[in-house]
């Protein structure tokens, strides 16, 4: 796949997934528009101080007037003939100096209309066709923090930035995203239609992290309400609010805050544990942790006999058993495995 707040109604016209600009819309049609009328400046202010060069078959005189209106008609290669240069300096003038920047404001005219029509269509037509295709993708509802920090840890473990779609309200906070790859979205993702858009229900993993638990509960619950199958990890900041993100519909309810509290009450046991527990949250370290699902040529074997690493935990019906339990002794069809496997170089 090739590819940058509870209000529920009637679905409104889709908005499209678009690729940050580096230079903003009106901001790159100003620019060369000015270069044009710059160009056309220094071919009148040539004209104008060798107007003696110059003859007007009409009434013989050349006023200022004349020299914009030959410059114009010899700028766009009209050329009446009523006014022509005569000398031979007039004549080198025009060769040297005027027919390059002749050609150099129709480069930049032809340019801008590639740029404004042709190939701004296109992209329009190439994103709305990736957009119709999306399947299998990541949706990243929320590009703050927590957000932008799982992108990079998804890229890093090597999830291609074009299968990672970013919904966040803030243009920068887009820009960010789309510098990364990422195919963005401006847009409220508390809204069916948003979601809607980048066709959630067909993706393989939602991440919510809004900045506010509110918000972030709210988005969780329209999300799952159009995706009822997918995984969603859902960050919350109060205790009391990881119940309500459950009840909302998340599968994983992450508290950065516990976390933290987490890893500095196991610094206090042993300088090691919360460097280990680091190591094991990101690509970064020695190890890492990894969920899948067993294979058939490991079922009916003990957890403990996996070859690609150290199994932690069993996931079977629903419970979760660990590695010194006696489900563990016989893996089955079916079971998921948490595995501790060394990070690939």
């Amino acid at each position: 796949m090739d590819l940058h707040l509870l209000r529920r109604g009637g679905r409104k016209p889709g908005s499209l997934l678009r690729r940050a600009l580096k230079v903003p819309v009106w901001a790159d049609l100003g620019l060369r528009l000015g270069a044009a009328f710059g160009l056309v400046a220094v071919v009148v202010l040539v004209h104008w101080i060798d107007r003696a060069g110059l003859k007007d078959t009409h009434d013989g005189q050349i006023s200022f007037l004349d020299v914009v209106y030959f410059t114009m008609i010899s700028i766009t290669t009209t050329g009446f003939g009523d006014i022509a240069p005569v000398s031979d300096r007039s004549r080198l003038i025009e060769a040297v100096i005027v027919t390059p920047i002749r050609i150099a404001v129709l480069f930049i005219f032809v340019g801008t209309a590639y740029n404004f029509i042709i190939k701004r269509s296109w992209e329009r037509f190439r994103m709305a066709q990736i957009q119709k295709n999306l399947t299998n993708h990541i949706v990243v509802l929320g590009f703050g923090v927590s957000g932008s920090e799982a992108v990079a840890e998804l890229i890093a473990r090597g999830t291609p930035p074009h299968c990672i779609v970013v919904i966040d309200p803030s243009d920068a906070r887009l820009d960010a995203a789309s510098r990364l790859g990422c195919n963005v979205m401006a847009g409220d993702a508390t809204r069916d239609a948003t979601l809607m858009d980048v066709h959630i229900d067909k993706a393989c993993s939602i991440l919510v992290s809004a900045g506010r638990d509110d918000t972030s509960i709210l988005i969780t619950l329209t999300a799952r309400h159009l995706a009822p199958n997918v995984p969603i990890s859902t960050v919350v900041r109060a205790v009391d609010n990881e119940v309500l993100a459950r009840q909302a519909g998340a599968s994983t309810v992450i508290n950065p805050v516990r976390f933290t509290g987490l890893l500095m009450a196991g610094s206090a046991h042993g300088t090691h544990v919360a460097d280990y527990i680091t190591d094991l949250a990101s690509i970064e370290g020695r190890v890492q942790l990894v969920e899948r699902k067993v294979t058939p040529d490991e079922v009916g074997k003990p957890l403990s006999a996996l070859a690609s690493g150290r199994g932690l935990r069993i996931y079977r019906a629903g419970a979760a058993i660990g590695f010194w339990e006696a489900g563990a002794a016989e893996l089955k069809a079916g079971d998921v495995i948490v595995e501790i496997t060394p990070t690939p170089a």
